[in-house]
């Protein structure tokens, strides 16, 4: 069987990803003409929406066969909008080839591509693009390569043609290698395979993907530098995409990872919160760009798109699969949806929340308070594509208000919570704790409850209430982000007990907790933060460096390099605004800021979003913080901070039980 892998194609903006996909398929027979991105005839940019704006914003599929390798290509989104769907591509890879363009270098989207690529262990190649027009030089290009992304960076040209100089870079960067360069003078094709899979070089090559210049190269590079792979026999899977068809079917794109993946059959999956599932799939494709072929059945090792799966949403595990990675690209930015007159407000969330299922990250909310929806976004690309997808879908005309930064609310310390549900023949409590975890973490939820307290499947329903949507903080009402949540106790009744009684008891006791904190003075507000680039000229430092002051920035001292200054560091996305273009003024049009999401940090100025929110938590009823109790046959509210004394269970700690993660195997009823 011949070799086979799947490698994605990643990029920057306009650092010409697609046109080099073009020119993969085209130079290795698959496709008779090379697609063109400028004239909207590109094979996998199949969306209106992308031939219309030159861009990739949905990943798209394809398959070409070189020198006894079959290679599924992945072309994934280049706009900075989009690259929660590029890092979603990623746990689909066996490999990814980073496309730099040699015009402009390293992007700050680069290095973030780069850090996700480090994060997922994706073996990786680089091809730098548009060496057809002006560039530093091979050399330079090079330098860069190694100092902003790997010192394993190696000429991948150099390296198959066996130059000396080449294979002591790739031996030097493992000890093994070393000592089979030293005995033998020079380095196994099985070594060179090896040090790819381990990400310890990183074979770069040079070529203008538009004239097809290097692609040979390049596809002579990956046909021999990749390993096989022996897969598990028992099924597994993962989706890392969820789209529609032409005809409007909904489609999940999964890559196998076990066994065979066959039409018609049953399949076991898990959301990534944990919630599970079983459903048929009806039919299985392959796609090439917009067309596809029906199939009876996928091996391991390929991706496909499958009907069927109506509750799969991306990051969803199938059979076998283990639970994935959290991603780490979020949106840092809400508008709200302004509906056009007499579009009904409950149709706009729910065509927002079918848009949600195919991107859990749209963060789509409806603010009771305000009579408000709002949707979480990456940028203003994003927003366009929302528009238009709900005017095709839904034939709904919408609007977006100003974008505002989305915050997020956490805890500095450890604090209980209690909640009681008990209306007239309803019954349940819960108690849970909230800890602070890293920044990044999310949020994790588990129980220390002994099962003899309360039986596990009221455990497994309190936590998949818990699990089962955004909590707000109680500063301004932001997502809850980076604690772990863990039930301590709880209470059922015989008789009177419902499924839904614990939904509401486990939300009363998330918010009772984070009431208390609020008290104590331990909800923190945290706001994004950009690592940030800016290149400006030697005599515009001064100005620069007041400017990034005033934002409250973190940074280095500036970088001589020539006439032109580097200053590098982080700054609150609060602050950042429009500076692009001021840059742009201030330096004649001769400065450049680029900019990368890197994680949430705590509030430069939480007072001043706090008194602007206005956020009063008490006020929020869809998120009391109260608790219903039951006196002579009816129902009387308990405020927060009396429902401890008010509360029918204790914390015992001697009957706590060792912390257990609520995962997929918690979930199991196998064996209970």
């Amino acid at each position: 069987m011949a070799a086979q892998a799947v490698i994605g194609l990643l990029a920057h903006v306009d650092a010409g990803k697609t046109t080099l996909a073009e020119a993969m398929l085209h130079v290795s027979g698959a496709i008779r003409v090379a697609g063109r991105v400028d004239k909207g005839a590109s094979h996998l940019d199949t969306d209106s929406m992308e031939r219309a704006r030159g861009i990739t914003i949905f990943a798209s599929q394809a398959s070409l066969d070189w020198a006894g390798t079959h290679l599924m290509l992945v072309d994934a989104p280049g706009h900075v909008d989009f690259s929660a769907e590029a890092e979603r591509t990623l746990q689909a890879l066996d490999y990814a080839i980073l496309v730099v363009g040699a015009n402009d270098g390293v992007q700050g989207h680069t290095e973030t591509l780069w850090g996700l690529l480090e994060r997922y262990a994706v073996p990786t190649f680089v091809f730098v693009n548009k060496m057809d027009l002006e560039h530093p030089g091979h050399d330079v290009l090079m330098r860069e390569l190694r100092e902003r992304l790997s010192t394993g960076c190696v000429d991948g040209a150099a390296l198959l043609a066996g130059v000396e100089d080449m294979l002591e870079e790739a031996a030097a960067t493992d000890e093994a290698a070393l000592d089979e360069y030293l005995d033998s003078g020079t380095l196994a094709s099985s070594t060179l395979v090896r040090l790819v899979s381990e990400r310890s070089i990183v074979p770069c090559f040079f070529g203008a993907a538009l004239r097809e210049e290097g692609v040979d190269g390049l596809l002579d590079g990956v046909a021999n530098l990749i390993a096989g792979h022996v897969w598990p026999k028992e099924f597994a899977a993962r989706v890392y995409r969820v789209s529609r068809s032409a005809r409007g079917e909904r489609l999940a794109w999964l890559k196998v990872t076990g066994g065979t993946l066959r039409a018609k059959a049953l399949v076991d999956g898990r959301n990534p919160h944990g919630e599970a599932w079983t459903e048929k799939i009806d039919e299985v494709r392959l796609y090439q760009g917009a067309s596809f072929e029906t199939v009876a059945e996928v091996p391991a090792g390929q991706i496909c798109a499958v009907t069927g799966l109506s509750r799969a949403v991306p990051g969803c595990a199938l059979g076998a699969e283990s639970a994935g990675e959290e991603p780490v690209l979020a949106p840092v930015l809400s508008y709200q949806v302004i509906p056009s007159e007499g579009l009904d407000v409950t149709t706009l969330v729910r065509a927002l929340r079918e848009l949600a299922s195919e991107d859990p990250l749209l963060g789509v909310a409806w603010h009771e308070q305000l009579q408000e929806v709002h949707v979480q976004l990456m940028g203003e690309v994003q927003q366009d594509v929302v528009r238009e997808q709900l005017r095709e879908r839904c034939g709904m005309e919408v609007s977006f208000g100003t974008g505002g930064i989305l915050y997020k609310e956490t805890v500095a310390a450890s604090v209980e919570g209690v909640g009681h549900f008990e209306p007239l023949r309803h019954y349940a409590e819960v108690r849970l704790m909230l800890e602070p975890l890293p920044r990044g973490a999310g949020v994790e939820f588990g129980t220390c409850c002994a099962e003899d307290d309360i039986d596990r499947n009221w455990q497994r329903l309190i936590l998949t209430n818990a699990m089962e949507r955004d909590h707000a903080g109680v500063l301004t009402g932001a997502p809850l982000t980076d604690v772990r949540i863990t039930l301590l106790a709880g209470r059922a009744h015989l008789k009177h007990t419902e499924g839904g009684d614990f939904r509401q008891a486990t939300y009363r006791a998330i918010r009772q907790a984070l009431m208390c904190a609020r008290e104590r003075g331990d909800c923190m507000l945290l706001e994004p933060w950009y690592r940030f680039r800016l290149t400006v000229p030697a005599e515009c430092v001064g100005r620069a460096l007041a400017d990034l002051s005033r934002m409250s920035a973190e940074f280095a001292p500036p970088e001589a390099t020539g006439e032109m200054a580097r200053i590098e560091g982080a700054v609150p996305a609060s602050e950042v605004g429009e500076y692009a273009l001021e840059v742009a003024r201030f330096t004649g049009g001769r400065g450049q800021l680029s900019l990368a999401f890197s994680g949430y940090r705590a509030c430069h100025d939480a007072e001043a979003v706090v008194a602007a929110a206005d956020y009063d938590p008490e006020a929020d009823l869809p998120n009391t913080p109260d608790s219903v109790f039951c006196s002579h046959g009816a129902g009387f509210t308990v405020k927060w901070y009396d429902v401890p004394n008010h509360a029918h269970t204790e914390v015992d700690p001697a009957r706590l039980r060792p912390y257990r993660p609520a995962d997929a195997a918690f979930f199991s009823t196998r064996g209970t």
